[in-house]
């Protein structure tokens, strides 16, 4: 088998390189770069054609937690005795530590990029929670021991190629809660259904 690619040599998508325009068009706007810097990062963030090309170009303009696309998700996520939050276009690496000790721990996974079909995401959790937003089509599974502590929300059993995210670890005396993107609802008025004001058809 081939070495798996590290997270900066992955390619970019469409919507990769729009987040980044959209930041570096604020930071043009704001007065952080210049019309002429603005003008050369645009074009090679046009033409990039990995997620490396284009971290590089934004790496001065935000602080790691607010990049359009981030590359470090491997790092430890600690929420001891406060909130912490992993959320945006980042790349989930096959293994995972977390820690919510007295606080609150949220992972968004439905704008990440999964590195591997199953994912396992060891972690502790004493007094306080993990929540975890999982797009459709990914399970979650809770393998760990849940002492005085439980599990809300769930998704589908997972099938033969369906990506699962594991939770292994301590569950004490907090809980673990799963959600996944709301549904669309549809009424019927004069016997057609039709759309809640606000939304389109799918």
């Amino acid at each position: 088998m081939s070495p798996r690619q590290a997270p900066r040599d992955l390619r970019a998508s469409d919507a990769d390189r729009d987040r980044v325009l959209a930041l570096l068009a604020e930071a043009v706007s704001d007065g952080r770069l210049t019309p002429e810097e603005h003008s050369d990062r645009v074009q090679r963030a046009c033409t990039a054609r990995t997620l490396g090309d284009l971290a590089e170009l934004t790496s001065d303009l935000a602080v790691p937690s607010a990049q359009p696309v981030r590359l470090d998700g491997g790092r430890v996520i600690s929420g001891i005795f406060g909130p912490a939050r992993r959320d945006g276009r980042w790349v989930v690496p096959e293994s995972l530590t977390v820690t919510a000790m007295f606080g609150e721990v949220e992972i968004d996974f439905t704008q990440a990029i999964l590195q591997a079909r199953r994912i396992v995401l060891y972690a502790t959790v004493v007094g306080g929670r993990l929540r975890l937003f999982v797009p459709d089509g990914v399970s979650v599974i809770v393998s760990g021991h849940l002492v005085l502590g439980r599990r809300r929300g769930s998704t589908p059993l997972p099938g033969p190629d369906t990506p699962v995210i594991e939770v292994k670890g301590l569950v004490l005396g907090g809980e673990v809660i799963v959600r996944t993107p709301p549904k669309s609802r549809r009424f019927r008025l004069f016997g057609r259904r039709q759309d809640p004001p606000g939304l389109s058809r799918s």
